[in-house]
């Protein structure tokens, strides 16, 4: 049988560009508010009195206190990245595929798609880092009482003019050991569940929303099993007073030794209630835009 050309093989990188960010869009829409509570659960400082006892008591009082929108404390700075990164994202992917290809529409095996993803969260880190330190940021400091940053362009200066641009791309190392494997995963689970969900004689393009959404939310639930921990060690890392650890083995090192294993999987409950709608969102938005500008737009 002659191998399949499948859609994300022959897409160009400007549709890459502009469907990728409306995917990513929909992601953060539908996902940042559980974001923001899996930010602060993990963020808690261990002390006798525990600001959050859970998910739904931090939904509960973050509702309280600072009303729907608290929710979406953060959110301006991944918005303001989310088209280029999920561009980047999918042009990584595509390209690592490519690269891997003897021909055009050749299919993949299993770790040549896993190494297509991990291209993908290397292009996405210079992106994704000091939009997390950002974000973490301006998440953190409505739990702690206090208004250091305005907003996020307020605190993305402000942490340039006062440590220079290292302090913006704080935690890079531990992005990318969180979004390399994770990527793999992520998108490997994706390509896979696609075309086991498609029906023989049919091609992917064809795919039905639920079976998208299906395909979309369990690549994200098995790319938070892997990524969870190091996510916990980079929020901590980036919302940390400067000075307070002198490099990833001791943010492992005092985060075990203060609050055990636990520890690395704070937040666990908000990030699997977030991974299956928010991902699932953002691929069916990823592939209905896509399908609208091939429509619209096929000599692009």
């Amino acid at each position: 049988m002659a191998p399949e050309t499948r859609a994300a093989d022959t897409v160009s990188p400007l549709k890459n560009f502009v469907a990728g960010g409306f995917g990513g869009a929909c992601l953060l829409l539908a996902g940042h508010p559980l974001d923001t509570i899996k930010v602060r659960l993990q963020t808690q400082p261990k002390a006798q009195y525990v600001l959050y006892t859970g998910t739904y008591d931090c939904f509960r009082k973050t509702v309280s206190k600072e009303g729907l929108l608290g929710l979406y404390k953060g959110m301006g700075a991944p918005l303001a990245g989310v088209a280029p990164m999920m561009a980047i994202s999918f042009f990584g992917f595509g390209l690592g595929k490519q690269l891997q290809q003897n021909e055009p529409g050749q299919r993949l095996t299993h770790s040549q798609l896993f190494l297509a993803g991990c291209l993908a969260g290397i292009f996405t880190t210079v992106i994704v880092a000091p939009g997390e330190r950002v974000k973490c940021l301006l998440q953190v400091q409505a739990s702690a009482g206090a208004q250091r940053y305005s907003g996020p362009l307020d605190c993305a200066v402000r942490l340039y003019k006062e440590h220079g641009i290292r302090s913006v791309y704080k935690g890079t190392v531990l992005t990318l050991i969180r979004d390399v494997p994770s990527n793999g995963l992520y998108f490997l689970t994706y390509e896979n569940l696609k075309n086991l969900l498609t029906p023989e004689g049919q091609s992917v393009s064809e795919l039905s929303t639920p079976k998208i959404l299906l395909a979309g939310g369990v690549a994200g639930i098995l790319n938070w099993t892997i990524a969870l921990p190091p996510d916990v060690l980079k929020s901590n890392f980036q919302t940390a007073a400067d000075g307070k650890y002198r490099g990833l083995m001791d943010v492992i090192r005092t985060l075990l030794r203060e609050e055990g294993p636990k520890a690395l999987y704070k937040g666990f409950n908000a990030v699997f209630l977030r991974a299956f709608p928010a991902n699932a969102a953002c691929f069916l938005g990823f592939e209905a835009a896509l399908k609208a500008l091939n429509w619209a737009a096929p000599s692009w």
